[in-house]
């Protein structure tokens, strides 16, 4: 009998819960339908004004020689215990010091972390991975590889098996959120973090709740969540879009070489090779709405004062969710979001200083 009478006294709470979650798919595949349509004329655009291109990306049948570059490390793959897939990770500094871990955003891989690889190897043993479904590494197809919690216990599986118990962990944007995640399920493992440009979930979803504009910042977030029409429309004109994102002269990543263009592009154009990295976004709102979490983590937080994904504010609202003491948070003037490529040097100089510590 009592537990009749909870489950009746639950029934509208789990009812509120479904009829919410309906409202928020119903609007986030809406905005997504506004998305395609918007997306679908910059691709046809771009094709119009370069119809040699075509509809299809180019497949690049040779790697650039920059993704062979030794004085950035040496290439290996390593077989995660928990899923058996296989992660390619470059790796230098091996014995110099505690274990370094680079989480890349989209769309990038590993060799958006270059200028760090060589400033740290001297004191770190420092590691790039290619995430799941990037580059060399294993890149199922299915929607249900890439959830949160996979993707975490991809991060675990990678600092054990390369013979640690803890790293020092760096992020940049989609690496970000898995890194604010893992610290908080993962906390004995996380020793210090370094987050660049990006904020955990559940502050995202809060402060999207109260800034209209953040969301119209995140558009492609929404194209992101429909089916196949995605990685169409990022490849058409030989991944025009992509190009524009990494290269453009006022939002992109400066002095970015057609060689290190290459080095992005490259894999994205061998056959499904957007698909796992779209993957991850098409779970995005699977959990939504999620509850507040704190965050304990000692964590060095840069921020570009012009990034174009996300809003200033979001500083301030991680911040809040902190443990008194443990975020030291920067914003960089005049950087956007692509501070590893774009602002190393003052990168680095906070890295040091907030590092120093475990150095002497």
């Amino acid at each position: 009998m009592p537990d009749l009478v909870v489950t009746a006294l639950l029934a509208p709470s789990r009812l509120s819960l479904k009829l919410l979650r309906a409202f928020l798919w119903s609007l986030v595949f809406s905005a997504a339908l506004v998305a395609a349509a918007a997306y679908g004329c910059v691709a046809l655009a771009h094709v119009l004004c370069r119809p040699r291109r075509g509809c299809c990306g180019r497949r690049r049948r040779a790697a650039p020689a920059c993704l062979s570059d030794p004085s950035l490390g040496e290439h290996a793959f390593l077989t995660l215990k928990s899923s058996g897939l296989r992660l390619h990770y470059v790796s230098a500094g091996r014995g110099n010091g505690p274990l370094m871990l680079f989480l890349h955003g989209f769309p990038e891989n590993w060799f958006s972390w270059r200028y760090q690889l060589r400033e740290f190897q001297s004191r770190f043993h420092v590691v790039a991975v290619d995430l799941r479904g990037y580059g060399p590494s294993d890149a199922p197809r299915d929607v249900d590889c890439y959830t949160t919690s996979l993707l975490m216990a991809d991060i675990e599986d990678v600092i054990l098996g390369l013979g640690y118990s803890k790293c020092i962990l760096v992020s940049h944007d989609w690496g970000a959120l898995i890194a604010w995640n893992f610290s908080i399920y993962y906390p004995s493992m996380v020793e210090r973090m370094v987050v660049v440009s990006g904020p955990p979930m559940s502050v995202y979803q809060d402060y999207c709740l109260r800034h209209i504009g953040q969301l119209f910042r995140s558009n492609y977030m929404f194209l992101f969540q429909l089916p196949w029409l995605p990685e169409k429309f990022l490849s058409m004109s030989d991944f025009q879009i992509l190009k524009t994102t990494l290269a453009h002269r006022k939002s992109g990543i400066p002095h970015l070489t057609p060689s290190e263009l290459e080095a992005f592009l490259y894999n994205f154009s061998q056959p499904n090779g957007l698909t796992g990295p779209i993957n991850y976004y098409r779970n995005l709102f699977r959990n939504f709405p999620l509850e507040p979490q704190e965050l304990a983590a000692p964590t060095l937080l840069l921020w570009g004062e012009k990034d174009q994904y996300f809003e200033l504010g979001l500083v301030a609202a991680i911040g809040s969710r902190f443990v008194p003491g443990r975020l030291e948070a920067h914003i960089l003037p005049g950087a956007g979001h692509w501070i590893p490529q774009s602002h190393p040097r003052e990168m680095h100089q906070y890295m040091w200083a907030f590092l120093q510590d475990l150095l002497d």
